[in-house]
């Protein structure tokens, strides 16, 4: 996958006026919190950002590089204008790589399964997991091959097929889909 670069510049101004001139010179307002919890706040191409910002995950390293300096990091937050498709403000979490750290991660699912195609229904149960992993090791999505479950089974937690270097901290024995018996 492509390796997204974001430049950044550390600035001193805030409030309104300064986001909104910031803005109109085709830039954004944005601030990067380190492992301590500690901010920065930056000024980034509004352009090169967006690129990276509809192409990436939650879980997605990028390089945030600070007046010059590379940091692993993610998008953590984006504030969105709906109406002008604009972005306006961002939010960056800087991570060392070797420590690790914790994701909510949204399950998608693909195949189609076996009960359905019998005339069972498909029951989704948690739409999401937690996992956690170094930063290099969190996977992009969470995919569920569901095409073998039958009617009556249970696909569970412990049925997902993840590296050994994740670590699943939601209970293996929580539903993720079942297929219902067809309607009489």
């Amino acid at each position: 996958m492509e390796q997204f670069v974001i430049n950044a510049k550390t600035r001193k101004e805030t409030g309104k006026k300064f986001a909104k001139q910031l803005r109109a010179q085709g830039r954004l307002p944005a601030v990067a919190y380190n492992e301590k919890g500690e901010s920065v706040m930056l000024d980034i191409d509004a352009v090169e950002f967006s690129k990276a910002w509809r192409s990436v995950t939650r879980t997605t390293l990028i390089t945030l590089k600070i007046d010059g300096q590379d940091n692993l990091a993610y998008i953590q937050d984006t504030e969105y204008d709906i109406k002008t498709d604009k972005n306006l403000h961002a939010d960056f979490r800087i991570v060392s790589g070797n420590k690790p750290i914790s994701a909510v991660m949204k399950i998608h699912y693909s195949g189609n399964p076996a009960g359905v195609l019998k005339g069972g229904f498909l029951v989704k149960h948690i739409p999401d997991i937690k996992v956690k992993a170094l930063p290099a090791d969190l996977p992009q999505s969470i995919v569920a091959d569901i095409s073998k479950v039958e009617i009556g089974d249970k696909f569970t937690v412990a049925d997902l097929h993840l590296s050994d270097k994740v670590t699943v901290l939601t209970k293996a024995d929580s539903l993720i889909v079942t297929i219902a018996p067809p309607k009489k």
